[in-house]
């Protein structure tokens, strides 16, 4: 079930009810992506509202964007300690400067460097369909697809990798899915 799905039971948004006797001050982080075919349509969504944003209106708190952009491949068998040549980095989107420090110590104990990603309302810039979503870039590597990310074309490239991943009789390795998310998105 997705991330999406799982707000709602029967109808009725249940993470705020979830999320009600949690304290303000705990850090919630947002790791969900959107998919029409799998979420249903978003229309707040789909008309531009970065899905970070839609997702903290209707928990009804603040959140930071983190982990949203690697493959689970990627966090299970491609952390590495900090310094190595080559570490993955992982855009990290946010309003609260504390809450973005959070997610960077914890962005780094999972064996990835952190990169600030900006605002919330900049987040769609890691989502599905731009250059930093799911395609293992260094710190560096990764500022640039942040800046070359194309808001018009990102809902056009994420339709065009869905075709291609969910296509009768595709298999596609973890290098392979990160290789076509970078041709795709670049």
């Amino acid at each position: 079930m997705s991330s999406f799905c799982r707000f709602r039971s029967r109808g009725t948004l249940i993470w705020p009810v979830f999320l009600s006797d949690v304290p303000a001050k705990v850090v919630v982080i947002d790791t969900s992506n959107y998919y029409p075919f799998r979420d249903g349509a978003i229309t707040e969504v789909d008309n531009g509202k970065p899905e970070s944003v839609w997702v903290s209106e209707q928990i009804g708190r603040p959140i930071t964007k983190a982990w949203n952009a690697v493959l689970a491949d990627t966090l299970s068998d491609r952390g590495k300690p900090a310094g190595t040549p080559g570490r993955i980095a992982i855009p990290v989107a946010g309003d609260d400067a504390n809450a973005k420090a959070t997610a960077f110590r914890l962005v780094d104990a999972t064996g990835f460097d952190a990169r600030d990603a900006g605002t919330l309302a900049e987040s769609w810039r890691q989502q599905p369909g731009t250059p930093g979503y799911c395609t293992e870039l260094t710190l560096n590597e990764l500022k640039a697809a942040l800046v070359a990310a194309d808001r018009r074309r990102a809902p056009e490239n994420r339709e065009a990798l869905v075709k291609a991943f969910t296509a009768v009789g595709a298999k596609f390795t973890h290098d392979e899915i990160v290789a076509r998310n970078r041709a795709v998105t670049a």
